[in-house]
């Protein structure tokens, strides 16, 4: 055994892009094992791993106990051992938190490499303790992060050289994404966790300014989280409740169900108070693949999968008049969302194929030097 993947949790329903990364090594004869750190939250059980053949251990059911700081030492310490059990010869995390810092403190101590892919929040929060991550920064033998945004961010604020971040997109398995053509229904579709940094609450206006406009739709938003009674109530204050619907959490299956029917997909995504954006949102690459016509903002990484007026409709953030006149305009006009939607397959099919982006990422654990690593690399 080669390599191990260290994640906080394992599975998450929010976090799709890890499972389909991990059945894209699995699919090239690349073993690995999961290291987690928590136990999963209740409403992860919908995630779909059943096909995911790695095993799974939860680091640290020994020291429950600890907490904080003395946590992450015990963890690191058991990880360290496992490693020079199992004969792992690389250790990859997923975000530049506790995850990261566990794989660092482990490959320090069991005298191997790691690295780790930097997403969004874990990079961009306004409280983040800078120090610690420009150490996790440093230590690893490469950062993989999602967007060219992410990357020059990462090289500028930290004073990176440019060839130890590597911009490797998440992919998707593009057997399981056919475009989908032919009439779709007046539905606006949105997916993702309810927090600030999705923008629904922008999308909720520009539904009531559709409404107000006497355009014929309906919205629906897939997803559970902590602004749901917030939404909830925007909804009722609007008097959208026959337009807009909130689904809750709903398993990957039914969302391609939604993104198959929906004339249009938004991801209006902002950045929050906070300073927590997105990176560059998963189903957003879904919906394009499948055909779904998208309108989402110019955030982050989005600009470059979404490039307004060819592969989408790109609206600035926080504007709920830009983001209706968007929606109205692909609810109104089936040629433009034909068009757009073709040209955003094209746009996927030629950087988003997870197994040709995960061979890549297979390449930047192989500077480890491990044989069965590298074997695993075409």
């Amino acid at each position: 055994m080669s390599l191990a993947y260290v994640l906080k949790t394992f599975p998450r329903l929010s976090q799709t892009f890890i499972v389909n990364e991990i059945l894209a090594h699995e699919a090239a004869s690349q073993p690995l094992r999961i290291e987690t750190l928590r136990h999963p939250r209740p409403e992860d059980a919908q995630a779909d791993v059943s096909a995911v053949r790695a095993a799974v251990h939860r680091l640290g059911d020994a020291a429950s106990t600890e907490r904080g700081e003395a946590l992450i030492a015990a963890q690191a310490e058991e990880l360290a051992q496992r490693v020079r059990h199992l004969g792992i010869r690389h250790l990859h995390a997923h975000f530049g938190n506790s995850a990261a810092e566990v794989a660092r403190l482990a490959a320090e101590r069991a005298g191997i490499g790691y690295s780790f892919t930097a997403h969004a929040r874990d990079i961009f929060l306004d409280d983040l303790d800078h120090d610690a991550l420009a150490l996790r920064l440093r230590a690893a033998r490469q950062v993989v992060t999602v967007s060219d945004y992410n990357r020059q961010h990462l090289i500028t604020r930290y004073g990176l050289a440019p060839d130890h971040v590597v911009r490797i997109y998440n992919g998707l398995d593009l057997r399981r994404f056919s475009l989908q053509a032919g009439a779709r229904e007046p539905l606006i579709l949105a997916v993702g966790r309810l927090i600030e940094k999705k923008g629904f609450g922008d999308l909720i206006d520009a539904c009531a300014l559709l409404r107000d406009r006497g355009l014929r739709m309906r919205c629906v938003i897939a997803g559970g989280g902590p602004l749901m009674a917030t939404l909830a109530h925007q909804i009722d204050t609007l008097d959208l409740n026959e337009q807009v619907r909130l689904l809750g959490a709903v398993p990957s299956s039914e969302v391609q169900h939604w993104m198959q029917r929906a004339a249009v997909f938004a991801a209006p995504c902002v950045v929050g108070a906070d300073g927590d954006r997105d990176g560059l949102p998963t189903v957003l690459l879904e919906a394009m693949a499948l055909g779904c016509p998208c309108v989402s903002t110019d955030v982050t990484g989005i600009p470059e999968v979404l490039s307004d007026g060819h592969s989408g409709l790109q609206v600035p953030q926080h504007d709920a008049v830009a983001l209706a006149d968007a929606l109205g305009r692909l609810l109104a006009d089936p040629a433009l969302g034909e068009r757009l939607a073709r040209q955003a397959r094209a746009r996927i099919e030629s950087d988003f194929d997870i197994h040709h982006n995960v061979a890549r990422l297979r390449r930047v654990f192989a500077s480890d030097a491990s044989p069965a690593l590298a074997t695993a690399a075409p």
